[in-house]
C-alpha cells in the first residue's frame, strides 16, 4: 500500500509540474492563445512562430527543465518505487510530466507536443545520450524539413536507447508507452503537412518566406509581428 501511495504521489506531482505551460503564459502576455493561433500547439515550436525565436527558446528551456527536474528528483523523493529490484521512479515521473505537458488539466487538456519534455527526461538520464539523440533529431529534421516527423521518430528511438543502455525493461516499457500519445498529439501536424500548412524546419533561416506561406502574420495582434523578436 505504501508503494502504491508513492506511485500515486509521484505521478500526480509530476503531472502537475508538466501542466505548467510557459508557452501559454507568454502567449497570454503577447495577446494571443497558442492553442488557437499558429499551429495550435502550446509549446516551443509554436511560440517561435508566434512570438519569435528568443521566446521559443525560453519556452523550450523551461519545458526541458521541468521534465529533467521530475526525472532527477523522483528517485530522491520516492526511493521505494521499484519492481523486482528495478527502480522506476524516474520513468514514472518523466512519463507523467510529459503527459501533463501534452494534456494539461488547466488548459482543457490542450497543451504541447511533448518533445522538449521528452528531451528533459533524456538529460535527466544522461547528457551524453541527450546530445546523441539531439544530433539524430536535427538530422531527421534537416532531411524531412518537418520537426513533427523528427519528434515522432525520437519518441520511439529514445525508449529503445534507454533500454539498450540501462537494461531496465520495465522502465523502457513505460517510456515506450508514451510514444503513441506523442504521435497522436501530432496528428494535426501530419494533416497540415498534407495540406501544405505545416511550418517547416527551414523557418529558422527562412522566416519571412515561411510566415508568408503560412499566413501567420495576420494572426498576430496589431504591431506584434514587427516586435516579436525584440523581447526575451
Amino acid at each position: 500500500m505504501v508503494m502504491f501511495a508513492n506511485i500515486f504521489l509521484c505521478t500526480a506531482l509530476s503531472y502537475l509540474v508538466g501542466c505548467f505551460s510557459p508557452s501559454y503564459l507568454i502567449g497570454k502576455k503577447r495577446g494571443y492563445d497558442p492553442r488557437e493561433s499558429g499551429s495550435g500547439n502550446a509549446g516551443a515550436s509554436n511560440t517561435i512562430i508566434m512570438a519569435g525565436k528568443k521566446a521559443g527558446a525560453l519556452v523550450a528551456l523551461l519545458d526541458i527543465f521541468k521534465a529533467a527536474l521530475c526525472w532527477r528528483l523522483a528517485p530522491i523523493l520516492f526511493p521505494g518505487i521499484m519492481l523486482r529490484g528495478v527502480k522506476l521512479a524516474s520513468q514514472i515521473a518523466g512519463v507523467a510530466c510529459i503527459l501533463g505537458h501534452m494534456f494539461p488539466v488547466f488548459l482543457g487538456f490542450r497543451g504541447g507536443k511533448g518533445f522538449a519534455c521528452m528531451g528533459g527526461c533524456v538529460i535527466g538520464y544522461s547528457p551524453k545520450v541527450f546530445l546523441a539523440l539531439l544530433a539524430a533529431a536535427l538530422l531527421i529534421a534537416f532531411i524531412t524539413n518537418y520537426v513533427c516527423i523528427s519528434t515522432c521518430c525520437i519518441s520511439v528511438i529514445w525508449p529503445i536507447t534507454f533500454g539498450v543502455t540501462s537494461s531496465n525493461l520495465p522502465g523502457t516499457l513505460l517510456l515506450l508507452a508514451v510514444a503513441p500519445s506523442i504521435i497522436f498529439r501530432h496528428r494535426q501536424n501530419f494533416r497540415r503537412i498534407r495540406e501544405g500548412k505545416e511550418a517547416r524546419f527551414s523557418y529558422l533561416w527562412q522566416k519571412e518566406e515561411e510566415l508568408a506561406r503560412l499566413g501567420v502574420e495576420n494572426q498576430l495582434p496589431d504591431g506584434e509581428a514587427d516586435r516579436k523578436d525584440s523581447e526575451y
